[in-house]
C-alpha cells in the first residue's frame, strides 16, 4: 500500500493519476467492459476506410467525463487537480522541449484540451501570433478567453475557441504547432487514432504535433472510473501514433515533478512523407 504522502500525490494531474493497485486493467478487461476498443479494433476500423469521426460506440464514457469536469473549478489549481504549484515546472519543461525541436512556423498554434488556457497563455502565446483552442467544457472555454486576454500582448492573440470534444473536432486550418496535453486519456482507442489522423491533416508544412501525457509504468492500461479516463503504456501510444501516419521525432520525460506521480512524457511528431 502507498504511504499517506504517496496517496496524496497519486491524484489528478489534469486527467488521471490514480492508485495502480486498485484500478489496473489489462486490455482484455477493457475490451469486455467496452470502455475503450483494443488496438487491433482501432487499426481495423481505420484501415477499413471507416468515416473519420464516426459516432462513438461508448457515449457513456464521454458523458461521465463531461459530468465530472463540470464540477471542477475553473482555476489553475482545478485544472491540475490540486497541484497548481507544479504549473511553472510543467511550463518550463515544455518550453525547453519546444526550443529543442525548433518549430519553424510562428503564426498559428492549436491547444487541444485547453481547459482555462493555462498552456495557451504561458507556453503558446509567447511563441505564436495567434492561438486557437479546443475545449469541451463551456465554462472552461469562456474562462480561457478571459484568462489569456488578461495580459495585453501586442504580438499574440487568442483566436477561435472550439467548444467541442476532441472526438468530434476537425481542424479547418493549417497549424504550425498542435499541442495536446493531459487530455488524450479521455478518448477511446478508436477515437484516439482518428483524432491523430485528423491532426496530421491539420498541420502546415514542416509543422509538429506534440503531446504531453501521463503514462503507466507497466504494460497495463489504468482506468480512472471517477473522471472516466485511462492512462496508457508509452509503447501503446507510440504504436497508435505510427498507425495514424506519424513518425516520432523526439521523446522526453518531464523532470522535477513530485515523486509518486505517473511518468509524464512529451512526444513530438511529424507526418510520414508517404501519408501526408
Amino acid at each position: 500500500m502507498a504511504s499517506t504522502t504517496e496517496t496524496d500525490l497519486i491524484t489528478k494531474l489534469d486527467i488521471v493519476n490514480i492508485s495502480p493497485e486498485k484500478t489496473t486493467m489489462d486490455k482484455e478487461t477493457l475490451k469486455t467492459s467496452e470502455l475503450v476498443t483494443t488496438e487491433t479494433e482501432a487499426k481495423k476500423d481505420v484501415g477499413g476506410g471507416s468515416a473519420v469521426g464516426a459516432p462513438s460506440r461508448t457515449p457513456e464514457f464521454y458523458n461521465k467525463a463531461q459530468k465530472y469536469w463540470s464540477t471542477v473549478p475553473a482555476t489553475v489549481n482545478g485544472m491540475l487537480g490540486g497541484l497548481g504549484y507544479i504549473s511553472a515546472i510543467d511550463i518550463q519543461g515544455s518550453n525547453v522541449f519546444l526550443r529543442e525541436i525548433r518549430v519553424p512556423g510562428r503564426k498559428l498554434a492549436l491547444d487541444c484540451g485547453a481547459g482555462i488556457g493555462r498552456v495557451s497563455r504561458n507556453l503558446l502565446m509567447p511563441r505564436f501570433s495567434c492561438v486557437d483552442m479546443v475545449e469541451q467544457d463551456r465554462a472552461f472555454a469562456e474562462k480561457a478567453r478571459e484568462y489569456c486576454e488578461q495580459e495585453d500582448r501586442a504580438d499574440s492573440a487568442v483566436g477561435d475557441i472550439y467548444n467541442v470534444g476532441l472526438q468530434e473536432f476537425r481542424p479547418t486550418k493549417q497549424y504550425d504547432l498542435i499541442w495536446s496535453q493531459w487530455v488524450l486519456g479521455h478518448l477511446t482507442d478508436y477515437d484516439l487514432v482518428e483524432f491523430f489522423q485528423r491532426m496530421r491533416l491539420g498541420l502546415a508544412p514542416d509543422a509538429y504535433f506534440c503531446l504531453k501525457e501521463n503514462f503507466s509504468s507497466t504494460n497495463k492500461v489504468i482506468l480512472d472510473d471517477e473522471d472516466s479516463s485511462v492512462t496508457r503504456p508509452l509503447d501503446q501510444m507510440e504504436r497508435f501514433l505510427k498507425t495514424s501516419g506519424f513518425r516520432i521525432v523526439r521523446k522526453v520525460r518531464q523532470q522535477n515533478f513530485p515523486k509518486g506521480l505517473f511518468p509524464v512524457y512529451m512526444i513530438a511528431c511529424k507526418p510520414n512523407v508517404k501519408t501526408n
